[in-house]
């Protein structure tokens, strides 16, 4: 079988990786859609991602297509049944899954491998975090289930409601998630980014208004004068963002520092602001079984669509120099890898 292995810093090769037979409680799925990630992107720069992938090693992690095999002791499934697999399951016996915060798992077990024509879906996967979809739903829309989660994790933790004015900075394809629950909730939303096809695409969704921060020397310079933020998710993942992001939000206000930023680094928060203006600062991580089940309900409604954040396409073969161009700057927003070619 064809498959994208990462083999360090940068370095991605499409070789032929043997076909593992199912243990108990296994399923293959044969994969119809396999879309590109900015967490997989950071993969390919770092070269390895601590909590889940060690080269030599296949990864990719948004996909779904039709189980082609299930193992013996396999119930409730059949083969030919169109799915969605998240890339995590808690274990559901830690301090963490008894207080319903499975996102952070002592035991989250990790899935990747999407970048080729079929995956194996470990036993607790399929019991936890395996979604049949309606006939109707298009593979190309489901595999959008596991960021979307996410959102719904960092949409839920914010407790956004409607009426609220919410400013996200980023308009990659999580601030543009971002935007469309949102919306959708019936918050005022404004967005602060990059990228002329992206920002298109977030007034597209229903921001109220999309701010082009370009090449400025900092967000703030484009922040109209007088905004007023009730919640402000920072979607962008650096430290300079994560500071902006508190000065930006009103008193009593939420912030979602929502954007992992690099490991190592620390953010300086003015703690007189913090603490006079009654700011509630928070971050969320992941998501858990229920968020993944919502974020499906999400997409088969409509509310989310591949079509709004899928620009783009390529063949397996062409994935590492995908990889390379989207290192190097490329703005799109997610890229639908062809595993079949």
């Amino acid at each position: 079988m064809r498959a994208a292995v990462l083999h360090g810093k940068e370095q991605i090769r499409v070789e032929e990786v043997p076909s593992s037979p199912l243990k108990a409680g296994e399923v293959r799925v044969q994969i119809e859609a396999a879309l590109t990630c900015g967490t997989d992107l950071k993969v390919f720069k770092r070269g390895y991602h601590a909590r889940m992938l060690i080269p030599p090693t296949v990864f990719g992690h948004e996909f779904a297509g039709n189980i082609c095999e299930l193992a013996p002791d396999v119930t409730g499934w059949r083969v030919g049944e169109r799915v969605a697999v998240a890339n995590s399951a808690p274990c559901g016996r830690c301090f963490y899954c008894g207080k319903g915060q499975e996102n952070l798992c002592d035991d989250l077990l990790f899935l990747n491998g999407a970048y080729a024509r079929s995956i194996v879906v470990p036993a607790r996967i399929v019991q936890k975090n395996l979604l049949r979809l309606k006939p109707e739903t298009a593979f190309c829309d489901a595999a959008l289930v596991e960021p979307l989660a996410c959102v719904v994790q960092g949409v839920e933790d914010t407790d956004l409601r409607a009426g609220q004015r919410v400013l996200v900075i980023g308009a990659g394809p999580i601030g543009l998630m971002f935007v469309a629950l949102a919306q959708h909730l019936g918050c005022r939303v404004t967005i602060a980014g990059r990228g002329k096809r992206r920002l298109e695409t977030a007034q597209r969704l229903g921001a109220e208004l999309v701010l082009d921060v370009g090449e400025q020397s900092g967000l703030g310079d484009a922040i109209p004068p007088g905004s007023v933020f009730d919640a402000v998710i920072e979607a962008v993942g650096k430290p300079a963002t994560w500071e902006a992001a508190a000065r930006l939000v009103r008193k009593g206000g939420t912030v979602n520092f929502f954007g992992g930023c690099p490991s190592g680094t620390t953010v300086s928060l003015d703690t007189s602001l913090v603490h006079y203006s009654s700011l509630t600062l928070l971050a969320s991580f992941h998501h858990t079984p229920r968020t993944v089940r919502r974020a499906l309900e999400f997409i088969e409604a409509g509310v989310v669509r591949s079509k709004d954040f899928v620009d783009g396409e390529c063949s397996l073969s062409e994935l590492p120099m995908l990889f390379r161009s989207m290192a190097s700057g490329n703005r799109a927003v997610k890229t639908l890898v062809r595993v079949h070619e």
